[in-house]
């Protein structure tokens, strides 16, 4: 392994870990702590030999990290003697003071917790891996990259709000965008399977998992996304609502006296696919719909409408579009989603190829359509590790 990054991305009570090759985007080493906090935890660590899994009482991220730490000693692969470059760290909203990835020190560390008003959800959990590992790991450097920072490209016309100019100026109200080293990855591999520079291509990507968002990419900049200021607008998600109009959530608050809090909690965890069907995952979804559940064909009919009219309003956007690309979760493995999510764009020059969408691709178009349907499996870790080594290399 050349240059060795260990990725890492905490969350309120889990931690995800890759130990991956910058220079290749290889993950030799992965792993995942659960229920970090919780009476019993569970952490799973996967090396080349397979997978080991076993459970144990994990008060807090740094006995987390510390875990990861003695689940790499445990299975031949000590830490110290992988010649690490970096420990880079998922941050998921940089608001406008970070559109690169930065080297955490005090000052940085210090903004990504000012930053955690705007992602109340994400950034605090970000933070804690950063405070950790910055204790576990002092002579490393210690990466930040930004969900947000691929989306700082996008214009004016795009990312502003027609609301009160001080809720702008003093509050960072705007569109911020989320998902970015994914779209950003899957979208110059897009370009690479139409046989193309990525500056001479616009790509549509749909980042379709728990989280959801679709990206106008064009010519490898990022020009509008589904996301706003927070991850809740834009596409129907397995707890999130997506688009709704703002006001109702005045008007349950005037007419239940339900809290903003209780509200906020409802819009991101109570939400989406599991408000219309009591199910998160994607496939029990379709199960059920093929079963004939009334309510699971109308959520995946929801869903799938809600992505539809995002592709065709990007396609207007761009100005025409070469690609429309699938990833992550539900967009790598789901050809139903897929298929109905492509339907009746046929005007717009999409055509899709059945036989290829239910083999997985990579094309899922005809030959002759004039804009490509692509699934593009993304590999976020690795993308995080390239900008990581870039900027150290820079």
């Amino acid at each position: 392994m050349s240059a060795p990054v260990l990725v890492i991305n905490s969350g309120s009570s889990s931690i995800k870990y890759q130990l991956v090759d910058a220079d290749t985007g290889e993950a030799s080493i992965s792993g995942l702590i659960e229920r970090i906090g919780q009476p019993e935890s569970t952490l799973t660590h996967r090396t080349a030999e397979g997978g080991h899994t076993w459970n144990e009482r994990i008060a807090d991220h740094a006995e987390g990290l510390e875990a990861v730490v003695g689940a790499f000693d445990r299975y031949g692969s000590p830490l110290p003697e992988a010649g690490l470059m970096a420990v880079a760290h998922r941050v998921v909203h940089g608001g406008e003071r970070f559109v690169q990835p930065v080297v955490i020190d005090d000052e940085v560390e210090a903004e990504v917790g000012e930053l955690a008003s705007l992602a109340p959800l994400h950034n605090p959990a970000n933070l804690e891996g950063i405070r950790v590992a910055r204790k576990l790991f002092p002579k490393l450097p210690q990466v930040a990259v930004f969900d947000t920072a691929f989306h700082a490209t996008i214009p004016e016309r795009a990312h502003r709000y027609a609301v009160p100019e001080a809720w702008r100026t003093e509050h960072g109200v705007r569109r911020y965008g989320f998902h970015g080293t994914s779209h950003a990855y899957v979208s110059r591999r897009a370009a690479e399977l139409l046989g193309r520079s990525l500056k001479e291509v616009n790509v549509i990507v749909a980042h379709l998992g728990n989280g959801a968002s679709v990206t106008a990419v064009e010519r490898g900049r990022s020009i509008d996304t589904s996301m706003g200021l927070t991850p809740l607008e834009g596409l129907v998600m397995g707890t999130r609502s997506g688009d709704i109009d703002p006001a109702i959530v005045f008007h349950l608050h005037h007419r239940t006296g339900a809290s903003f809090e209780e509200l906020d909690a409802a819009l991101n965890k109570e939400s989406g696919m599991y408000a219309m069907t009591g199910m998160i995952d994607m496939r029990g979804i379709e199960s059920a719909a093929t079963e004939g559940d009334a309510a699971a064909e109308a959520a995946l009919e929801v869903y799938c409408y809600r992505i539809r009219k995002y592709i065709g309003s990007y396609i207007a956007a761009l100005g025409g579009a070469d690609a429309v690309a699938f990833t992550a979760g539900v967009g790598e493995n789901s050809a139903e989603v897929r298929a109905r999510s492509l339907q009746s764009l046929v005007a717009l020059g999409i055509q899709l190829d059945e036989e290829a969408n239910l083999t997985g691709g990579p094309i899922i178009t005809t030959q002759d359509s004039p804009i490509t349907g692509l699934v593009v499996p993304t590999n976020e870790e690795g993308e995080i590790a390239a900008q990581t080594a870039t900027l150290l290399r820079s």
